[in-house]
């Protein structure tokens, strides 16, 4: 379906729906935010508009670089912009669409088959957002050029050159009066490059970044496409076989594409996508998956006779625990559930999807017994644990006091009884929960100590994590429950704050608790309730005044202020116990002075967060140390 080339693509594709006078006043609208996310999804705009060049078969080769400047340039090999003049409004095609919101040619199906960008609106609003934006469109053996500067235009398309090539290529410096920051991240846009290139096998991209004395460039190109996805993704996992299985067909009008494998973990990670947009809460597509490989592995154990005549079905659970999964499907006209893309709609999608994975995954297990009967295995052993989590699960619920169980006992919990008012500080050990105690408002401060390192959840089975102690507590003093019990309505604390040593232990065990609420509470990240505190690293004293500093440039800052010299008393803490309750309330707890860092999760970069967990705090050794090497660079403070 991809590279079908259907469906003129002229001056006259494309039609105008509205002006684009609200844009610079409330970008927020067009954009999500103007926060770093925001300013990166200018770039990926223009990006998405040269995908779909290559998913209607015009395009192979992207190129994104980071100019010196500040600026992003953004070119493709497609077939150009169309430079004829657009009868309606009697200017070039091309200033149409970079000048009138919602104009391009993925309205009315002239253009386009399928499309992911919002073409049109994408180059529009980047245009708009932009100090300036210049666009050179190669095309009937010209090279036509046109410069806007705040959204206007700055003079009529021109002919600058001749050329032989065909292709766009646009040049954009975000407006620093708009943006929180204009301050492109490489890693950020090398994380969305590189997804946006397994997803569309045979297409190049190229990201170059010239900022810094030396050049850096990587080319992501990946002709196995979704299949080096999987691989990808599984990376610092045990893979259960050698093959990806891959199921690719089309039904109703929609393209499907999946590849799956099983690794040695107890996590699934499925990513699913919709012309390449990710859909964070998955859909209909997600779902028809889901069912195919339900019915399609119960049918296969029962025939096969890996289950008992007695036994339970599978659950969807237990077969796809330690899977790794990627839905990508084309579709002419998707249908999103909210304006955030979060979730497809479309109804045609579950049946197609189920289709053509039930035919071919039942099709692959026959041709692979073996394959077969190792997912079948670890289902069934998944299942058994599940059982037993169960029971383990009704443990950690909160009951009422007729229920007989209480809040844990080692909690302090606050007074305020307003989730709104309250927060929760997760403290390890004994010495530095006692301060936190005496520190804390009690109104509305709560405070559970943890003892020694919670368990890794990235290692372990379900019922083995909910028998352990430190996560009974913290399931029952939030009160949400996990998984598919997880109501977001029951959180007793609108703070969750991990507070632990500024040290590399300390490190270590923030790492394995933001592990455990990834894996069993996701929405607590997501909607913004987990905070990490930062506690000083240096109390400096001197004739009985006091800083603190809360790293070393800071402290060097503090002794150049109050001067170098012998009187100065420097105290390097070690951990959160060495400070009394008025200095822990003075320096991480009272509202008016600490320092909280809010744990963000971004879902559009999600495979990359699930990647970075496994690496971190998974059994593979040799990916952890690589990603340790590859960003030491980053790392500010580090005790050793």
């Amino acid at each position: 379906m991809g590279t079908q080339k259907e469906g003129e693509y002229g001056a006259d594709q494309i039609q105008i729906l509205e002006g684009l006078e609200a844009v610079r006043k409330r970008p927020g609208m067009y954009i999500g935010s103007t926060s770093e996310k925001g300013l990166h999804h200018l770039v990926y705009e223009i990006v998405d508009n040269a995908v779909d060049e290559s998913l209607a078969g015009f395009c192979d080769t992207i190129f994104v670089t980071l100019n010196k400047d500040g600026s992003v340039t953004v070119k493709d090999n497609g077939r150009g912009i169309p430079v004829g003049i657009n009868k309606k409004k009697g200017v070039s095609s091309v200033e149409v669409v970079f000048t009138i919101l919602h104009a391009g040619g993925k309205f009315g199906g002239g253009g386009y088959k399928v499309s992911g960008g919002l073409h049109g609106v994408g180059s529009s609003v980047v245009n708009a957002l932009s100090s300036w934006l210049e666009v050179n469109v190669a095309k009937e053996g010209h090279i036509y050029n046109q410069r806007y500067e705040k959204g206007k235009v700055c003079y009529p398309l021109k002919v600058v050159g001749d050329t032989d090539q065909t292709g766009t290529t646009v040049t954009f410096m975000p407006d620093d009066t708009i943006f929180e920051t204009v301050e492109f991240d490489y890693k950020t846009l090398r994380r969305r490059l590189r997804e946006t290139a397994f997803l569309t096998k045979n297409l190049k991209i190229i990201l170059a970044d010239e900022r810094e004395e030396e050049r850096v460039e990587e080319t992501f190109h990946y002709e196995g496409g979704i299949k080096e996805f999987v691989t990808y993704l599984n990376k610092g996992k045990e893979s259960l076989y050698d093959q990806v299985i891959y199921c690719e067909g089309e039904k109703d009008g929609v393209y499907v594409e999946v590849a799956m494998q099983h690794n040695d973990s107890y996590n699934e990670t499925s990513l699913s996508f919709v012309n390449n947009i990710i859909t964070p809460e998955g859909g209909t597509h997600l779902s028809g998956f889901k069912n195919a490989l339900t019915s399609s592995f119960n049918d296969y154990a029962r025939k096969n006779n890996l289950l008992k005549e007695k036994e339970d079905n599978l659950s969807g659970e237990d077969i796809r625990e330690g899977l790794t999964s990627v839905i990508s499907v084309k579709i002419g006209e998707p249908q999103f559930e909210g304006q955030t893309k979060q979730k497809l709609g479309n109804s045609e999608a579950r049946g197609a999807v189920n289709s053509v994975v039930s035919e071919q995954l039942t099709y692959f297990l026959e041709q692979n017994p073996q394959v077969a009967k190792v997912i079948c295995e670890k289902a069934v052993l998944a299942q058994r644990a599940r059982d037993a989590a169960r029971k383990a699960r009704d443990l950690t619920r909160r009951k009422t006091a007729l229920d007989g169980m209480s809040l844990p006992g080692k909690l302090a919990d606050c007074s305020d009884k307003n989730p709104e008012n309250c927060e929760i500080y997760i403290v390890e050990g004994d010495s530095a929960g006692g301060s936190a105690k005496t520190a804390r408002s009690r109104a509305t401060q709560a405070i559970l100590p943890l003892r020694g390192k919670i368990l890794n959840v990235e290692k372990a089975r379900l019922d083995k994590v909910l028998v352990n102690k430190e996560i009974q507590a913290m399931i029952t003093a939030f009160g949400t429950g996990i998984h598919d019990d997880f109501d977001i309505s029951k959180l007793r604390y609108h703070k969750i704050i991990i507070m632990t040593d500024a040290d590399v232990d300390g490190a270590h065990i923030a790492t394995l608790l933001l592990t455990f609420l990834y894996r069993f509470m996701p929405e607590l990240i997501k909607q913004g309730y987990v905070y990490l505190a930062q506690p000083p690293l240096y109390r400096i004293e001197k004739n009985k005044k006091y800083w603190y500093a809360y790293s070393d440039e800071e402290l060097n800052q503090v002794l150049e202020e109050i001067g170098r010299d012998n009187n100065n008393k420097i105290q390097r803490y070690k951990g959160l116990g060495e400070m009394d309750a008025e200095q822990l309330w003075d320096t991480t707890m009272d509202p008016e002075k600490r320092i909280l860092l809010r744990v963000n999760l971004d879902e559009d970069s999600a495979s990359e967060i699930d990647l970075t967990f496994t690496t971190l705090m998974g059994d593979q050794v040799e990916p952890r140390r690589e990603f340790i090497e590859a960003n030491a660079k980053y790392v500010k403070n580090l005790d050793i």
